[in-house]
């Protein structure tokens, strides 16, 4: 059993720090926002990982990965919302002013964005489903408790390595508000940010 937990851990450790749309967003948005902020964008994405632990450990994640149609419908509403975010940072002020150091979106906002980008990603429903029966350790026991334990344990180290990169962003954003420019490149970063993604859930 800790063998696989370890095994699980280094992995997810790894995953979690190769270039990827939630760690990229988490950045984007410490770099904009703070690293309070980013934190909280942590928070939402890594709460919808629950959802798609549940879905796994009782097998809703099989039935919709069997289901081409499903699957396309999750990622036309995962780019629509994503095009949606786009579209309301582009409508925004032409810069974003960081010089009074106050987000236009609340902890709260950015928490529940971190979900809704989780659970619109197809991608995460299949990659649990391809990633953690791998690291059941006993056929015999509850494979619903296991399905549920390495959950945790994936939250737990993307939630730690997440929160560094916010962290580190949010000390750096501090030397970025000495350029003039900044908010308006900033501005930009999250806009290509929101349309990337939406690129990658369609097509990657």
């Amino acid at each position: 059993m800790w063998e696989q937990l370890l095994s699980f851990s280094f992995f997810t450790m790894l995953l979690a720090l190769s270039p990827g749309p939630d760690n990229i967003f988490v950045l984007t948005q410490s770099l904009v926002n703070g690293s309070k902020k980013g934190i909280a964008t942590t928070a939402g994405l890594i709460s919808g990982c629950i959802v798609h632990t549940t879905f796994l450990a009782f097998g809703v994640s099989v039935i919709i990965a069997a289901s081409p149609t499903a699957i396309l419908v999750i990622k036309i509403i995962g780019a629509v919302y994503l095009l949606y975010l786009a579209i309301k940072v582009f409508r925004s002020d032409d810069h974003i002013d960081l010089s009074q150091n106050v987000s236009s979106k609340s902890n709260w906002e950015l928490f529940k964005i971190g979900v809704i980008m989780n659970l619109v990603n197809p991608k995460v429903l299949l990659f649990f489903l391809a990633f953690f029966p791998s690291f059941l350790w006993n056929p015999d026991d509850d494979t619903v408790l296991q399905f549920y334990v390495l959950g945790i344990v994936f939250m737990m180290v993307s939630f730690i390595i997440f929160s560094s990169i916010a962290l580190l962003a949010g000390g750096i954003s501090s030397f970025i508000l000495k350029h003039k420019k900044a908010g308006f490149y900033l501005k930009w970063l999250q806009i290509f940010v929101f349309l990337g993604i939406a690129v990658f859930i369609l097509f990657a």
